[in-house]
C-alpha cells in the first residue's frame, strides 16, 4: 500500500495517532460526561460546551497555520500542540467530587483542560496534514497526492477503532470494582433526584434501577450520590488512557522528524518541493475558490458531527446496548457505538481507494469536487435512514417523564450501526480528499494556513453542533434528522453549481 508513496507517510500516520485516539475518547464520552458531572438538564449547556471545544479545535487551526507558515517551523509547532494535548488529558483525568459542590471552580477548571486540548490540536493537526502535503510537492509522487492523503487518513484511524471501547471498558470496569453495574438511564436519574427535579412516574424506576445495580432503595439520596461519584470517576480514568496515546505519538514523531520535509532549512523545500510562482490573479482565484469550498462544508460538518451529540444521546436513550461480557469488566453503553466510525474507515478505505482507482483505469476518474458532492448526497441518505427508525418513537420530554425506556421499547442497535456505515463512505467521500483538494489548490505560500481554513471551516459546523441538540429536545425525533437531510442535500446542490469553476481552478 506504501510502494511508491513518500518514505514520511507512514510515520506521519502513526504519529497522528495519538491525536486520534484522545479525539474518538472525547467524542464517546465528552457529552455524557459534562451532562452526568454537572447535572446539566436537557443537556443544552453541555452540548454547547462541546460545541465550542470542538469549534476551537478546528478554529485554532488556523492560527497553528499562522504560526508555523510565518515561521516556517512546521515541525516545532507540531510538537508543542503534542506537548499541550497532553497536558490537557491530565487535567480531565484527575478526579473531583461528584456531585459537584463548587460549580465555577470545577467547571472552569474542566473548559481550562478542555482549552489546552483544543490549543494544542490547533498547533498539530493542520501542520502536520500542511507536512504531509508537501511530501507530495515532489513532482516524483504529485500524481498520487489523493491516494496519499487516504492512506494517510485510514492509518490515523487505526488508534481510534478502540478508543471508545478502551474508555468504556475502563469506565465500567471501575464501576464494577466498587460494587455496582453499568445502567444507562442512572446517570441522568440521579441527577434529578438530588436536584429534586424527577417525577413520581421516573421516581419508581430509579428505585427499582437502585436495586437492581447493586445500590439499595432504602436511602437512595446515598445511593445517588455514590453512584455518581463512582460513575463520574470512572470517565475521568478514561481521559487518562488518552494521555498514554499521546506520549506514544509524541515518541513516533521525535524519532521520526527527519524523514518528514523542513521548509525552515534554506534551500530544502525549493529542492524537494514542485515550487511554482504564482501571479496575483492565480493566487486570488485559488483563495476564492478554497473559500467556496470552507463555506459549502460547513453544513455537512455540522451534519456529520452530531456522532458526539444527537447520535450519542440517541444510543445512550434509544437504542438496545451492545453488551460484550469480558469477565472484569463490560463493553457496554452509548460510547461503544463511536467505536464504528474509524472502524468502517479502516476496512473501507482499502475499498474506495480501489474503486476510485478502477474508475480511473476505465477512463471515468471523478473530480474531486464531485467526490465531495456525490460524498454529501451519502450522508443525507444515512439521515434518511434515521428516520424512518425513529418513526413512532416518544420524544424526548416524554422519555424523561417515563425515567427511560425498557430494552423492549428501543430500537435495535443495526439502525445506528447502518447509519455510521453510510456516514463513513460520505466522510471518506469528503474529508481525505478535501484535506488533498486543499493541499493541492492552496498556494505554496498558504500551506498551512490553507490547511486551517479548511479545518475552520470545520469548526464554524461544529460551532452550530449544539442547535441539533436543541431540536433532539424539543421536536419529535425522527424531525431532527430531517434537518441533518435539508443540510446535506444543501451542501451537495451548492457544490454541484460551482463543479465547473472548481474543476477549472483545480487543474
Amino acid at each position: 500500500m506504501f510502494k511508491n508513496h513518500p518514505k514520511g507517510l507512514i510515520a506521519a500516520a502513526l504519529a497522528n495517532m495519538g491525536e486520534r485516539f484522545g479525539f474518538y475518547i472525547m467524542m464517546a464520552i465528552l457529552l455524557l460526561f459534562l451532562n452526568n458531572k454537572f447535572g446539566f438538564s436537557g443537556g443544552a449547556t453541555g452540548s454547547i460546551i462541546y460545541s465550542v471545544f470542538y469549534a476551537l479545535i478546528y478554529i485554532l487551526s488556523l492560527v497553528g497555520g499562522l504560526i508555523a507558515d510565518k515561521t516556517k517551523k512546521y515541525k516545532s509547532t507540531i510538537l508543542a500542540g503534542l506537548l499541550l494535548m497532553t497536558a490537557g488529558y491530565f487535567m480531565l483525568a484527575i478526579p473531583t467530587k461528584t456531585p459537584v459542590d463548587n460549580m465555577p471552580l470545577v467547571l472552569g477548571y474542566t473548559c481550562l483542560g478542555l482549552f489546552a486540548i483544543a490549543f494544542g490540536n490547533g498547533l498539530f493537526k493542520g501542520n502536520l496534514q500542511a507536512v504531509v502535503g508537501q511530501l507530495y510537492d515532489n513532482p516524483q509522487y504529485a500524481d498520487k497526492r489523493e491516494t496519499g492523503f487516504q492512506i494517510f487518513y485510514m492509518f490515523i484511524n487505526l488508534g481510534a477503532m478502540f478508543a471508545p471501547l478502551m474508555a468504556v471498558g475502563l469506565r465500567n470496569w471501575w464501576v464494577q470494582s466498587q460494587g455496582y453495574i453499568f445502567n444507562a438511564d442512572l446517570p441522568a436519574l440521579c441527577n434529578q433526584y438530588v436536584s429534586g427535579t424527577i417525577t413520581p412516574e421516573a421516581q419508581q424506576r430509579f428505585s427499582e434501577l437502585a436495586v437492581s445495580v447493586g445500590g439499595s432503595a432504602e436511602n437512595l439520596n446515598a445511593f445517588a450520590n455514590d453512584y455518581l461519584n463512582v460513575f463520574i470517576t470512572g470517565y475521568h480514568y478514561s481521559f487518562g488512557i488518552a494521555i498514554f496515546a499521546m506520549l506514544i505519538s509524541l515518541a513516533i514523531f521525535v524519532s521520526n522528524k527527519k524523514k518528514l520535509p523542513d521548509p525552515s532549512i534554506k534551500g530544502q523545500s525549493k529542492q524537494d518541493a514542485n515550487v511554482v510562482e504564482m501571479d496575483v490573479k492565480e493566487i486570488r482565484q485559488r483563495i476564492y475558490a478554497l473559500f467556496a469550498v470552507f463555506g459549502v462544508v460547513i453544513f455537512f460538518w455540522f451534519s456529520f458531527h452530531q456522532n458526539g451529540q444527537t447520535l450519542t444521546l440517541f444510543a445512550n436513550d434509544y437504542t438496545r446496548m451492545i453488551n460484550i461480557n469480558l469477565g472484569f469488566t463490560t463493553l457496554q453503553g452509548a460510547e461503544v457505538f463511536q467505536a464504528f466510525n474509524p472502524i468502517f474507515v479502516v476496512f473501507l478505505t482499502p475499498v474506495v481507494i480501489g474503486f476510485f482507482g478502477w474508475l480511473k483505469a476505465k477512463g471515468l476518474e471523478i473530480s474531486t469536487p464531485k467526490k465531495i458532492a456525490i460524498g454529501m448526497g451519502i450522508a443525507a441518505l444515512a439521515f434518511t435512514v434515521m428516520i424512518i427508525g425513529s418513526i413512532g418513537l416518544p420524544t424526548s420530554a416524554e422519555r424523561q417523564a417515563m425515567g427511560g425506556l425498557p430494552d423492549s421499547e428501543r430500537v435495535t442497535p443495526w439502525l445506528l450501526i447502518g447509519t455510521y456505515f453510510i456516514l463513513t463512505v460520505a466522510e471518506l467521500f469528503i474529508s481525505p480528499l478535501g484535506i488533498a483538494f486543499v493541499s493541492k489548490v492552496a498556494p505554496p505560500k498558504y500551506q498551512g494556513i490553507m490547511q486551517g481554513g479548511w479545518l475552520s471551516a470545520t469548526a464554524l459546523g461544529n460551532q452550530l453542533l449544539f442547535i441539533g441538540v436543541i431540536f433532539y429536545n424539543s421536536i419529535p425525533i425522527w424531525a431532527t434528522w430531517l434537518i441533518f437531510v435539508v443540510a446535506c442535500l444543501v451542501s451537495m446542490f451548492t457544490m454541484i453549481i460551482m463543479l465547473k469553476w472548481l474543476e477549472r481552478v483545480a487543474k
